[in-house]
């Protein structure tokens, strides 16, 4: 069986998108998307995380993000992940890990100046998960099975 790699995040970006060409005329945007995870310590204090995405676009979904995203735009992407490894300058190994967009939709107003607050995020209420207890019923099992 094959693996699954596959990404669907919805975030903020954080910056105006970058747009690079190739010598062959082919483009790629990046993007950087923020998103957020909210919670309660142990103490009840409330708590946040903040993960920052490396997103590429290629071919004419790279166009329609470089020309409709804003620093601030309310996206989700869904892509696979792709690990990159290079060497800097002083002989060192570096890798990064990227989100290679596949879809793209935009969410909320991208009008949104830089000094607005993102929308609020409203944590969705998870049931803790607890097995099912174990019925059996009164009478004899009657199921063919011949032990």
């Amino acid at each position: 069986m094959r693996g699954v790699n596959k990404v669907m995040i919805i975030g903020h970006l954080g910056a105006e998108p970058d747009v690079h060409q190739f010598a062959n005329g082919n483009r790629v945007t990046n993007i950087s998307v923020a998103t957020s995870n909210q919670w309660t310590d142990a103490n009840g204090q409330p708590k946040e995380s903040t993960e920052w995405h490396k997103i590429k676009l290629f071919n004419r979904l790279g166009e329609v993000a470089a020309e409709y995203l804003n620093k601030g735009s309310k996206v989700y992407i869904e892509g696979s992940l792709r690990t990159r490894k290079w060497t800097d300058d002083n002989g060192l190994d570096r890798y990064i890990t990227e989100i290679y967009a596949s879809s793209m939709q935009m969410l909320g107003n991208s009008n949104r100046t830089e000094t607005q607050k993102p929308e609020a995020v409203i944590p969705i209420p998870q049931k803790p998960w607890l097995p099912k207890p174990n019925v059996m019923p009164d009478g004899p099992i009657d199921d063919d099975i011949p032990f």
